[in-house]
């Protein structure tokens, strides 16, 4: 979560004298020493945690400009970051209507929907860490009367992530009769869509979890909340029912039986239920919420109150794929209506929005929240914030992020920094397979395809009760990883006991007989992050097939090991697509297999039910040893991240006359040939002075593959330095250097079979000097950049 020194500092209220900013009557700070606001958080400059004094001198004029135009009459933000509040102010009017108020930075506001997290889903995790409840639990189990009407399988995690079924609103018809006539119209309503089979946002799910919590606690969800959360953080400012000196700092909404609202709830149903319940109802000021948002970054624990244990603030917070989205137990995380969070926030943050014109978003890994707190339903219920919430959550990120840069932190982190990086089927095991639920799976994996344990994918699903393993396919190597062949055949796997289609035999896609009793195609194996690296092939051919026969098609993402910001080399030409270039892209992509997936349902067009889980805790900069993941040779000579890292250049040439060390152990950091002068070629090599790496004049014998049992001259390559090192570049030169000196002797007929680009090939075997030749790509890779850009799942 965030550091140790930053819970240290909140908790010690920065018992050494500070500058911090208080807000005076005009709502602009004015600058004192030793200020703590209301709930005892210390505000401090900007510059007291790193970052830049003027990181948020764009929010008044944001905000400004959104009351001309009438979104809202006035709001209060406040951001925390290193455990200290950076920014607190209020701005415009909290009621214009029917005479104007002035926004104070105290003022109360009807959080509407943010009940759901911060009230309702936080005391359903309390009641899941004290075993009263699991998560897999049918709600019915514990409240029998919902389990009527094809309701009775629907799950309390269902609820949480609202995919249970439920419609998002009953009728307003069923409150007119009294509130426990109400409760038992909620339980009693049906089944709206197969449960796990949508993502459909619904307040009828919380009002049920809002019973659930009485039911098993005794107390209302206002009361349970009131004697478990918010008096022992001490926010003595939230709850429902706000008090006469609590409502008299209420931001007013809007009219209802020909009053105004002012501390009374908004939404329609949590009114005729008594104000209390599990959606809505929840008031609270804008330094309750900073408590409640440093004991989420805290792990659960502000001071020396634990709400939760860290492990379950990290269950209720982890990303979980939802058809359409990624949301998290209660909150929200990448879904339609994330429009509020910061653009440049982390894959880590979670947030919610509410109706009236309220937000929050945590971030863990850059150790900040943002809260923005407006009553944009006033006075006609027409404003519209979401887009400057998350503008302003945009600017406290990027703050962040440019203050961690100017440190020389890479995203954050130490240059020797290990991330335990989930990857798919680490996240879809967390998840309990809710993503594949009751379907019948083919999986197409290999020996790549394992959990961060090492238990590999195919034995995880054959366990599991939520879904059906029907076959299994393999790539090119097999379902081992072991086999160098131009054709393998179908075979049986010795873990599960299935047929092993291969998809590197007479046909390289799915065939009728593989998908027989198959409704969904699953695709795990990890890629390097070449182009031609033939994995990525299989898959585009698999997700045809899944197209044209209606079949849903789940990706289980892996990071990208030689990092997903590097790009290189020329693209691909539009009409030499083969197997080994499968799309108009560059040799070297950045991708990660999902990105990539995603890119190619919609530039092929491809009609697919297409649902990428992706990994938790990669930072597309990292290379393979950043992920505390083990590396497993993806294929039989891919033995190391080195040669993984150079194959995007040295494999280009293997097409030719040349070895590129296959049957050492070095392949790719190798090339030779009988005819290769290798002291000048290396002296050739050297005098281009190519960044990040060196070459030194050698011999090997190749026991296998291309001239086996012949002595080579030839060229070692070695990595002096992998952030300079440009793969592309290395095996262009090297290109350019055969056609100098050995233009009759490297045959280049074969060249641009995985170049496949006429202009590069032309200019290479024309005798184009190297650098100009790489100059050539630039362009095109900028355009590639923008292109993929949409499709990119990881910051």
């Amino acid at each position: 979560m965030s550091n140790p020194l930053s819970h240290r500092l909140f908790r010690q209220r920065l018992s050494l004298a500070v500058i911090c900013v208080t807000i005076g009557l005009g709502f602009r700070p004015r600058v004192v020493v030793g200020c703590e606001p209301a709930g005892g958080l210390t505000i401090a400059s900007p510059e007291q945690v790193g970052l830049a004094p003027d990181s948020f001198g764009e929010i008044p004029s944001l905000i400004d400009q959104a009351i001309a135009d009438k979104k809202m009459p006035g709001a209060v933000v406040l951001i925390g970051h290193a455990g200290v509040v950076v920014y607190y102010q209020a701005f415009g009017d909290r009621q214009i209507e029917p005479e104007r108020l002035p926004m104070k930075p105290d003022t109360v506001f009807d959080l509407a929907s943010l009940t759901k997290p911060i009230a309702t889903a936080t005391s359903v995790m309390r009641l899941v860490e004290s075993g009263i409840v699991s998560l897999d639990d049918p709600v019915a189990k514990h409240l029998p009367e919902f389990g009527v009407r094809d309701k009775q399988d629907i799950t309390i995690r269902q609820l949480m992530l609202h995919i249970g079924g439920l419609i998002p609103d009953n009728s307003l018809a069923d409150y007119q009769q009294g509130a426990d006539q109400a409760r038992d119209n909620l339980l009693g309503l049906g089944l709206s869509y197969p449960p796990g089979s949508k993502f459909r946002y619904s307040d009828v799910g919380f009002q049920v979890l809002g019973e659930l919590i009485a039911a098993k606690t005794g107390k209302s969800v206002a009361e349970y909340t009131a004697e478990s959360i918010f008096r022992p953080l001490g926010m003595q400012e939230t709850g429902y029912l706000p008090e006469d000196a609590l409502r008299q700092r209420a931001a007013t909404t809007q009219q209802r039986e020909g009053r105004w609202m002012v501390g009374e709830v908004h939404d329609p149903r949590a009114y005729l239920t008594d104000g209390v319940a599990g959606h809505a109802g929840l008031f609270s000021t804008a330094t309750d919420l900073a408590i409640y948002a440093q004991m989420m970054l805290g792990g659960g624990r502000y001071g020396d109150v634990t709400i939760l244990s860290d492990e379950s603030v990290a269950l209720m917070t982890s990303p979980v794929e939802v058809p359409g989205g990624i949301r998290a137990l209660g909150w929200d995380k990448r879904s339609g209506y994330s429009s509020n969070r910061g653009k440049s926030m982390s894959d880590a943050a979670f947030g919610h929005g509410g109706f009236t014109g309220t937000a929050i978003w945590i971030d863990p890994d850059l150790d900040l929240f943002v809260i923005f707190l407006s009553n944009r339903v006033h006075p006609d219920g027409k404003g519209n914030v979401n887009a400057l919430a998350g503008q302003i959550g945009t600017l406290a990120a990027d703050a962040v992020i440019a203050a961690r840069a100017a440190e020389g932190e890479a995203g954050g982190r130490s240059g020797d920094a290990i991330t335990a990086v989930r990857t798919g089927i680490d996240v879809l095991v967390d998840q309990q397979f809710a993503a594949l639920a009751g379907r019948r799976v083919g999986l197409i994996t290999n020996h790549t395809g394992i959990a961060r344990d090492g238990t590999p994918t195919r034995v995880l699903m054959h366990r599991s009760p939520a879904l059906k393993l029907v076959a299994l396919l393999s790539p090119e190597h097999g379902i081992a990883g072991r086999l160098d062949q131009p054709r393998i055949d179908d075979s049986v796997d010795p873990d599960t006991g299935l047929k092993v289609f291969s998809l590197y035999g007479r046909d390289r896609k799915p065939s009728t007989e593989s998908l027989d009793g198959i409704d969904t195609l699953v695709f795990d194996i990890q890629d390097i992050g070449c182009r031609f690296y033939t994995y990525i092939s299989t898959m585009g051919e698999a997700m045809r097939v899944a197209s044209d026969q209606g079949l849903r098609f789940v990706v289980l993402d892996r990071p990208n090991p030689i990092n997903g910001v590097d790009i290189g080399g020329p693209l691909l030409d539009a009409g030499s697509e083969s197997f080994v270039g499968y799309h108009t892209i560059p040799v070297r992509h950045g991708m990660t297999v999902g990105e990539i997936a995603g890119m190619l349902k919609a530039e092929l067009a491809l009609d697919l039910d297409l649902d990428v889980i992706g990994c938790d805790g990669w930072d597309r900069r990292d290379y393979w040893e950043r992920t505390g993941l083990i590396w497993v040779n993806p294929s039989p000579n891919m033995r190391n991240l080195n040669q993984a890292l150079l194959y995007p250049g040295v494999g280009l040439l293997e097409t030719t006359n040349l070895s590129v060390g296959r049957g050492t152990d070095t392949p790719f950091e190798l090339i030779g040939a009988p005819w290769l002068d290798g002291p000048q070629v290396a002296a050739e090599l050297m005098r281009h002075d190519l960044s990040g790496v060196i070459f030194i004049p050698t011999r090997f014998t190749p026991d296998s593959s291309k001239f086996e049992g012949e002595t080579c001259q030839g060229i070692q390559i070695l990595i002096t330095d992998r952030a300079e090192i440009d793969p592309i570049a290395v095996g262009i030169t090297i290109a350019a250097t055969l056609v100098k000196h050995h233009p009759q002797q490297w045959k280049t007929d074969a060249y641009n079979r995985l170049l496949s680009n006429r202009a590069a090939f032309d200019g290479v075997v024309g005798g184009r000097p190297a650098g100009e030749l790489l100059e050539t790509f630039d362009g095109p890779l900028e355009s590639f950049r923008q292109r993929r850009q949409p499709f990119l799942l990881y910051r």
